[in-house]
């Protein structure tokens, strides 16, 4: 009989175990190991903010996404806790269930592979869209509270903590990527300063000199954080990716 051992993009190891003598047939255990690691996100060495996921890219399809999850360690002096999801059958991303500590190095092992990140002190984003401020603070030190403009009525900025996802030093907002056609009272195509994505969905924080009247005192964007170019710039280079920013009423 010949060897069926072969590994394309999945390994199997088959173990056949018989019983002597005793004419019972054959019991065969199928193991699927985990496949090998391509990528881990954040990289090593990498400083980021205690709301950051990581990402884990798979070399090859996983068949058996419970016992890989299970093969998964993230720690830094105690396994930390989160939940995982999958954007495709190649690619985890585990989310942590609480803030990561802040200026703290964090182990992610697979298998043999092993990677480390570190913090930052802490660097949180405060959207108050009652009183239109934002608020950093710094390991729980408010270190500057800015007049701010949110999202209009039928146009309100989501409740919620966000990690910060993704910094430009300049970007072109379009309506039509939110759904508003040019057409519309309410289209737009605008050129934009010192932004982080909030939402895969369009809320940034950003500057708009165009609102600056009605920062402090109401909320007239299509839901972003609206903020002064020079307030807008400090942020850009005070926050980082994975810092959370919290918006409420």
């Amino acid at each position: 009989m010949r060897s069926a051992i072969r590994y394309l993009f999945l390994a199997t190891v088959i173990v056949a175990l018989a019983a002597f003598g005793s004419g019972a047939a054959a019991a065969t255990m199928i193991v699927r190991p985990t496949p090998p690691v391509a990528a881990i996100g954040p990289s090593n060495g990498q400083v980021v903010g205690v709301a950051h996921p990581v990402t884990i890219r798979f070399a090859a399809p996983v068949t058996d996404r419970a016992k890989t999850e299970q093969s998964i360690d993230i720690t830094t002096t105690r396994p930390l806790p989160g939940t995982f999801a999958w954007t495709d059958d190649r690619e985890a991303v585990w989310t942590p269930s609480e803030f990561l500590p802040a200026d703290a190095t964090v182990l992610v092992s697979v298998g043999g592979t092993r990677t480390e990140f570190r913090t930052n002190a802490g660097v949180f984003g405060e959207a108050n869209m009652s009183a239109h401020t934002f608020t950093v603070t710094v390991g729980g030190t408010v270190v500057r509270t800015m007049p701010a403009s949110m999202g209009k009525p039928g146009y309100e900025t989501p409740v919620g903590t966000w990690p910060v996802l993704e910094k430009f030093r300049s970007v072109v907002f379009d309506s039509r990527t939110i759904g508003i056609p040019l057409s519309s009272p309410e289209g737009y195509v605008i050129n934009g300063e010192f932004a982080e994505r909030l939402t895969w969905g369009g809320v940034f924080i950003h500057s708009a000199p165009w609102s600056v009247d009605q920062q402090g005192y109401a909320n007239v964007s299509h839901g972003c954080i609206n903020l002064s170019r020079d307030d807008a710039e400090w942020v850009y280079h005070t926050i980082g990716v994975g810092d959370p920013v919290v918006t409420h009423w």
